[in-house]
């Protein structure tokens, strides 16, 4: 039996829904009781590939320009105008649901999406992501970029686990993939 790799969102969010703030700045992360202690490690131990949009990977070179954080992971960054490859990704102007397809059906660990609603929504409409770790950060941000696109096909979900660090609530689940009546 061929045993399908997980997809994985990862990531953190104000209470109110928001994963960076207009101007992209994470700055509203830093600092708070808990950041050290997230559970980061272990989950990128289950971890093998990485898919992220442009502008994801373009805040990634700005924290981290000593170093690319994600080194000897394989990582696609979906972009409609740079092409080829560079040290450290590749670039890739296709759906995003045709590529997690192909992903799926090869041998590996998880697939991490790393970013918020652009990329993240036609994977939710066609029901590719597996599993949330969405850690919810104590702050209400009142605006900026959100974790989900209104307009999302809806995606029924099961509370596998619920864990605190520091300030930070951690929120564990997986898609369920029995259809679920409205009426119900």
């Amino acid at each position: 039996m061929n045993q399908q790799r997980n997809v994985v969102f990862y990531g953190a969010m104000s209470l109110d829904g928001y994963i960076a703030r207009k101007n992209h700045s994470l700055d509203w992360l830093i600092g708070t009781e808990g950041e050290e202690e997230s559970g980061y490690a272990e989950f990128y131990d289950t971890v093998d590939t990485l898919l992220m949009g442009r502008t994801t990977y373009e805040q990634i070179q700005v924290l981290s320009p000593e170093a690319f954080p994600y080194e000897g992971k394989t990582c696609y960054v979906f972009s409609r105008t740079t092409t080829g490859s560079d040290e450290h990704v590749t670039f890739v102007d296709e759906d995003a649901e045709v590529l997690v397809g192909r992903l799926k059906q090869q041998p590996g660990q998880r697939i991490w999406v790393v970013g918020g609603g652009a990329l993240l929504r036609p994977l939710i409409q066609k029901q590719l992501i597996d599993e949330w770790i969405v850690q919810i950060a104590p702050v209400i941000l009142g605006q900026g970029i959100p974790l989900f696109i209104p307009g999302e096909q809806e995606n029924q979900l099961k509370l596998l686990d619920v864990r605190r660090f520091g300030q930070f609530a951690e929120l564990h689940y997986e898609r369920r993939s029995e259809i679920i009546s409205k009426n119900q």
